[in-house]
């Protein structure tokens, strides 16, 4: 990699991440040059959730297979297989970090991680590229600016996995899998709603098929696997600009 090469964390939990929301931005960020670095809260190597890897009944909305194929090269990369532990992130170290989704009980260890959502607050204040998609916006909801003790969401404009989406997808397949594509019995938009109070904004976009990416300073929101492609392009980009007027 040349001089201009980014370092980009991805926090993820144990298991049960998205595999397109990971995959296909790590794909993006390898194929421009850059470096990306995993995490989990105790080191272990992470897998997605299995059953976004192949059709079947117990598999109702599967990732598509140019993306599993995706996944399946970014598992067998050296940083994927050794990954550090939540502890160890320094945001001094990257110049930008991405949080993935995923819908199964497994993300709560992610989505809950008090160390996670403090090392997001040292990312934000160092000035670094935060990018979210899908429940990821979770973890800024619940991270706490520690000089205001509010959501670093707050204020802010951004998207989510919308509330019509997340419906969606449980209507459709709640008599095959259950209550699996919903993490939390209050919907996710609802949360991020509450973290953006009266003075911030969450985005819908003109239709699901459109893909959406809302940029609002250093932060980029997305709201499901659809919009992937197009958040880690404006996230890419984003970085790369940050990374030319401040770190080079």
């Amino acid at each position: 990699m040349g001089d201009t090469a980014l370092q980009i964390l991805v926090p993820l939990p144990d298991r049960d991440f998205d595999t397109t929301e990971c995959s296909v931005l790590w794909d993006a960020a390898i194929k421009a040059g850059h470096e990306v670095v995993f995490a989990t809260e105790h080191g272990s190597i992470a897998s997605c959730d299995p059953h976004l890897l192949g059709p079947g009944w117990r598999n109702p909305m599967p990732a598509k297979p140019s993306v599993v194929k995706m996944y399946e090269r970014m598992t067998a990369d050296s940083n994927f297989r050794r990954p550090i532990t939540y502890g160890q992130i320094d945001p001094a170290i990257y110049d930008a970090v991405h949080l993935p989704g995923g819908h199964s009980r497994g993300m709560r260890q992610y989505l809950e991680s008090k160390q996670l959502q403090r090392k997001i607050v040292e990312f934000h204040y160092a000035g670094k590229v935060i990018g979210a998609i899908c429940h990821g916006t979770l973890v800024l909801a619940r991270a706490r600016d520690q000089a205001t003790g509010k959501s670093l969401l707050h204020g802010r404009t951004v998207t989510t996995l919308i509330k019509p989406i997340e419906t969606f997808a449980f209507m459709r397949t709640f008599y095959r899998v259950g209550r699996r594509y919903r993490t939390y019995w209050k919907y996710t938009e609802d949360e991020v709603r509450e973290a953006v109070g009266s003075q911030g904004h969450v985005e819908h976009g003109d239709s699901w098929g459109k893909p959406l990416v809302v940029i609002d300073g250093l932060l980029v929101t997305a709201r499901y696997p659809a919009d992937v492609v197009r958040y880690s392009e404006r996230f890419l980009q984003l970085a790369e600009v940050t990374w030319a007027k401040h770190g080079a």
